[in-house]
């Protein structure tokens, strides 16, 4: 089970820190990733994760997100910086479980201009 929060209102220009904790007791080997999705359009990558804290982000974040894991906290992260308008939509976390996928419930962000 995922469960994403952290999302909210901001200004363009700002940040928000997104979380998702994750149940299980091997976290650690979770291959764990975050997406999102505007109304009407396909769901997109974001930022992944790997189990051995290998990290990848899509051209469209690089430089302004950042994704990390808490291993001993079951937790995952999405620092977002340099919010901008294009930014606002609802983000989701991802875990790979050896091949079996789950997804949180979405969380929203704002980013007004």
């Amino acid at each position: 089970q995922l469960q994403a929060f952290g999302g909210g209102f901001v200004q363009a220009g700002g940040s928000l820190r997104l979380s998702c904790a994750a149940s299980g007791r091997t976290f650690s080997t979770y291959n764990m990733a975050w997406f999102r999705q505007a109304p009407g359009k396909e769901r997109e990558f974001v930022a992944a994760i790997s189990r051995n804290s290998g990290t990848r982000h899509a051209e469209s974040v690089k430089g302004r997100f950042t994704i990390s894991r808490d291993n001993a906290k079951n937790t995952v992260y999405l620092q977002m910086n340099s919010l901008k308008p294009e930014d606002t939509v609802v983000y989701y976390c991802h875990a790979d479980v050896n091949g079996v996928i789950y997804w949180g419930q979405g969380t929203l962000v704002t980013v007004s201009s």
